[in-house]
């Protein structure tokens, strides 16, 4: 793929050009945050560019850096606020430019005032409300937002709104639609009109990650006997291998007192430098020398092979955590153990 400017190329081969100009070492990097199909396709781009000029390659690592820095203003302040700013870095036309390439595919979340009012004021404003109001509102608040407030809800609304949240991706947009237009007369300096997808198992499981430890029990419980799939699914993403780092050594090493030797070096494989050092840290030096020797004559390891050695492990630290043998580190209220 000769080329010479960037506007003559699709996204696809800009994305080529940016990991090749980035090197090696920090395109791997971005590479363990995509999807496999996504890694496949840049994979073949990559092996399909022939030839980059200089000038291509500056100007796609220069549009990279404008969308790096109109998201990071628009998550600052909102759409209007990162146009202002890079009207003054860019000028006019080149800030719309950039703007409308992020919106094209950016889901710009309503209630963008209710996301910086304080979680307590909002919760005496919506702790009345109907339980699928409380979850469509909670949908577009941050996980510690939400958290504060469904862990202060009754504890018989709790599992309620939890579900009604997991559950949301599964409602039929104009069911989302009749329930934005009842809110609009007692919300109508909050809401935005710009429709987006909410909620679903991710939100619920950002909030439950957050939240302390009793409303996070308590609402899986209840969730475990009404809704058992739901239930399950929100366990399997709830603490994820990387999450390790959650705890301390005298945790670490009880862990690993249950975890297979082949199942941490196949789970290490596909783990960052920071979780492979934590566990490294707390095994033997003659055991720790055996697990890198395992991890380098394995091999290529396929990602589904990882991920399933990884939740073994993840399981096995669920387990201890639910049998009070190791504390998790936690958001919202739960109480220092020493």
């Amino acid at each position: 793929m000769p080329a010479g400017k960037s506007e003559e190329i699709n996204g696809l081969q800009k994305a080529a050009v940016l990991l090749i100009a980035l090197g090696p070492e920090k395109s791997s990097k971005i590479f363990k945050h995509l999807k496999e199909e996504e890694i496949e396709e840049l994979t073949l781009e990559i092996a399909n560019t022939r030839s980059i000029t200089p000038q291509l390659k500056e100007d796609v690592l220069n549009e990279f850096y404008q969308v790096c820095l109109a998201q990071q203003y628009i998550a600052e302040g909102g759409i209007g606020y990162a146009k202002e700013l890079l009207e003054k870095a860019l000028g006019q036309e080149k800030a719309v430019s950039v703007i409308s390439k992020l919106t094209a595919s950016l889901q710009v979340k309503p209630f963008e005032f209710v996301r910086k009012t304080d979680a307590t004021q909002l919760l005496n404003f919506i702790q009345d409300e109907h339980p699928q109001t409380i979850a469509l509102i909670l949908s577009y608040l941050n996980p510690a937002q939400s958290a504060q407030i469904i862990g202060s809800l009754p504890p018989d609304r709790q599992a309620d709104v939890a579900k009604r949240i997991a559950m949301m991706d599964r409602t039929s947009p104009d069911v989302i639609k009749e329930v934005e237009k009842k809110l609009e007369s007692k919300l109508a300096s909050l809401v935005n009109q710009d429709y987006t997808i909410i909620g679903g198992v991710d939100a619920v499981v950002d909030i439950l990650n957050t939240v302390d430890r009793g409303t996070e029990k308590h609402i899986m419980e209840t969730l475990e006997i009404d809704e058992p799939e739901l239930a399950d699914e929100i366990r399997k993403k709830m603490f994820v291998f990387e999450d390790i780092l959650l705890l301390d050594d005298r945790a670490i090493q009880r862990v690993l007192r249950d975890v297979d030797n082949n199942d941490l070096a196949i789970a290490l494989k596909g783990s960052n430098e920071q979780v492979q050092g934590a566990i490294f840290n707390n095994l033997s030096k003659r055991l720790a020398t055996m697990i890198k020797e395992d991890m380098e004559f394995m091999g290529p390891v396929r990602m589904k092979d990882v991920e399933e050695a990884q939740q073994k492990i993840v399981n096995i630290i669920r387990k201890l955590e639910d049998s009070a043998e190791i504390v998790i580190s936690r958001g919202g209220g739960d109480e220092i153990v020493v």
